[in-house]
């Protein structure tokens, strides 16, 4: 009996090499292999559009200097770099005039370290340095401008230093606004400016000030002025708007920042009456043409 095992394992075992041998590659009448790797240019054009229409955190940033300083004094077609066909599009002469128009920002801005110098910390740091110098020079040339031409400080404040300092908020919401799926980073970031801008331009400052006057000995008062008055129509601007993106969050409008042209023009012009109208309002309650409380 045991012989018969050890038999029939033989057995198995020569049935099992058999198979083997037959499975092993063996070299046939055509032994060399020519791999040609052509680009496709319709799969390079679709990835190129997914890629602006979703986030581009992981791919934004620069390595060096000198890919800063190249891509600040080259004219680029704008923000769609090819055209339907997927071939790259030529800078018209509206991209040229932009190009000499903001050039010198371009250059001081390439002087902000490259994102992989620190982790990305010393962009961050000196970029907020610098948004934060540009931010004083324009709130100083807006109080002079308005100093000129007789304004009164509270207007000049809502008119010229406000649309100063929000510029940087408008550009930055709306390339969140492209490169996000969402509008959440959008609303998200001029809402965390305004904030920004309440807590450190104003809060900061009156800290300091206060925190002065009581090492010596004197209280730090500041008339409120028209700031009830204008607090209040801020808030109930500000109160109309989060409705009015409220309401276009419904799928069937198209969302906050979707919808049809029409849609988006209408509620374009709307959110800009709102704030012509705070700066009427305003401006009319300063030089007492209406009485605020």
């Amino acid at each position: 009996l045991p012989e018969a095992v050890d038999r029939k394992l033989s057995m198995e075992e020569e049935e099992a090499k058999r198979i083997a041998e037959m499975g092993k590659p063996v070299l046939g009448e055509h032994p060399k292999l020519e791999v040609i790797i052509e680009e496709s240019y319709e799969f390079k054009s679709t990835v190129d559009k997914l890629i602006k229409k979703t986030n581009l955190a992981l791919v934004v940033g620069t390595h060096s200097w000198r890919d800063q300083f190249m891509e600040a004094i080259t004219v680029s077609a704008g923000d769609e770099d090819e055209d339907e066909s997927g071939e790259e599009r030529l800078p018209s002469c509206f991209d040229y005039v932009m190009h000499f128009l903001t050039v010198f920002w371009k250059v001081l801005f390439a002087c902000v370290p490259p994102t992989e110098y620190w982790n990305g910390w010393a962009c961050f740091i000196v970029s907020i340095i610098i948004i934060g110098v540009l931010t004083a020079i324009i709130g100083d040339l807006a109080s002079h401008f308005g100093c000129t031409i007789g304004l009164k400080d509270s207007v000049t404040a809502v008119i010229f230093v406000a649309f100063g300092t929000s510029i940087p908020d408008t550009f930055a919401s709306k390339v969140a606004a492209v490169q996000d799926l969402y509008a959440d980073a959008s609303i998200g970031n001029v809402t965390g400016s305004n904030a920004v801008n309440v807590f450190l331009g104003l809060g900061l400052a009156w800290s300091v000030a206060a925190i002065y006057w009581a090492a010596q000995g004197q209280d730090f008062r500041v008339p409120a002025g028209t700031l009830a008055f204008s607090v209040t129509l801020f808030t109930i601007f500000a109160f109309i708007a989060i409705s009015i993106l409220l309401y276009r969050r419904r799928p069937h409008i198209g969302g906050e920042l979707g919808g049809s042209h029409r849609q988006k023009i209408f509620t374009a012009f709307l959110l800009v009456s709102l704030w012509l109208l705070y700066i009427l309002f305003a401006s009319l309650e300063a030089y007492c043409h209406i009485k605020g409380f």
